[in-house]
């Protein structure tokens, strides 16, 4: 294995900082947004949604309201080009409403630690791409909820 470029320890420390900023202990959502490169977006997968602009930061706001100690676990970081992928984990306890494209999730007072990849393009140092793929099944079944998903729903 080779050692990092100055480019891709720059963009090491871009997508740390990016991390950073949506810790519940240190959440900044307006900084998050910010480094994010015009026409940049966010792409949550599991939901199947695209944000761009001031949206980018709704996850972030979502996951700090569900869980009010998030804090994501970075485990890996592999580098071609300006493209970062990151193995990481999500680490909470479920204390506020989940919002889903379906309805919302009540508290259950479960920890969750749930396996995720995130996929970035940068460029000009700025994130021109985010693709967060989260393994909602883990998720959800941490919550208690996934053999029974519709009941835990309340609607929109």
């Amino acid at each position: 294995m080779s050692a990092k470029t100055t480019g891709q320890d720059r963009n090491e420390q871009l997508i740390r900082r990016l991390y950073a900023l949506a810790e519940a202990a240190s959440k900044d959502t307006s900084k998050f947004v910010s480094l994010f490169a015009e026409g940049g977006y966010f792409y949550d997968v599991a939901a199947g949604r695209k944000y761009y602009g001031k949206d980018i930061g709704q996850t972030v706001d979502v996951y700090a309201a569900a869980f009010p100690d998030m804090h994501r676990e970075l485990d890996s970081f592999y580098f071609d080009d300006n493209v970062v992928v990151v193995e990481l984990s999500l680490n909470g306890t479920h204390k506020g409403d989940l919002a889903l494209p379906g309805g919302k999730i009540p508290p259950t007072g479960r920890e969750v630690h749930a396996p995720c990849c995130d996929v970035f393009h940068i460029a000009g140092g700025k994130v021109t791409s985010f693709h967060c793929y989260v393994a909602v099944p883990i998720l959800l079944d941490q919550l208690g909820v996934l053999m029974n998903l519709q009941a835990a729903l309340v609607p929109a």
